[in-house]
């Protein structure tokens, strides 16, 4: 987890921006100047961080995020922090190396719901969209995550018939190209204002 904006933390960013108060957050040490210590267990490696970050300057905008090994303390935030934004908890193997992209030995446990959103536009190419722009039930528009290549062949079939409008920006401020397709999809979204939105299957 990382903060996203001054109140909200979420699991794909990794800087808090405020002009008044910019601070970030860390979770893993991947490298110092001794070496590489990805083949480290992610104990040592949050060890060593956490000797890091306790060495910076006092006021340093730079902090390390709440861990714990008691499964409870997990529950409470998990249950009890989402009026401050929090989306969710990663779960992860002490004694794991670090490596990169997805992998058994963590699993990130978010707040979420599966519902139905109306395709409004996407990025990338409308016979390779990289990602969607929906409207949630809210009336808020969202940018997914990155499609599958399953997904994005399916949702292509119904883009490329489309003539695209004008460019659009999501509530998040991310371009996107508009695309009026009548499309529905099911997406999983977070329950948070901030939340990730991912596709799961076209309607």
């Amino acid at each position: 987890m990382a903060p996203k904006h001054r109140s909200a933390v979420g699991f794909n960013s990794t800087q808090l921006r405020d002009s008044a108060n910019p601070r970030a957050s860390v979770w893993d040490v991947l490298a110092l100047p001794t070496g590489d210590m990805r083949g480290r267990p992610y104990e040592e490696r949050r060890a060593l961080m956490l000797d890091m970050v306790a060495g910076l300057p006092e006021g340093s905008p730079i902090q390390a995020v709440s861990a714990t090994e008691d499964v409870e303390v997990a529950r409470v935030w998990y249950e009890t922090l989402t009026g401050s934004g929090v989306e969710g908890v990663v779960a992860k193997s002490g004694r794991s190396p670090y490596r990169a992209g997805r992998s058994s030995s963590w699993k990130k446990v978010r707040h979420a719901e599966t519902i139905d959103a109306e395709v409004v536009g996407f990025t990338g190419a409308a016979g390779r969209p990289r990602a969607l722009a929906v409207r949630l039930p809210d009336g808020r528009v969202a940018l997914s995550q990155r499609l599958g290549a399953q997904l994005a062949a399916q949702v292509a079939a119904a883009l490329v018939a489309v003539a695209p409008a004008a460019r659009g920006r999501a509530a998040g401020g991310e371009s996107f190209t508009a695309a009026e397709s009548g499309l529905l999809v099911e997406v999983l979204a977070g329950t948070t204002r901030h939340a990730v939105v991912t596709v799961t299957r076209v309607r």
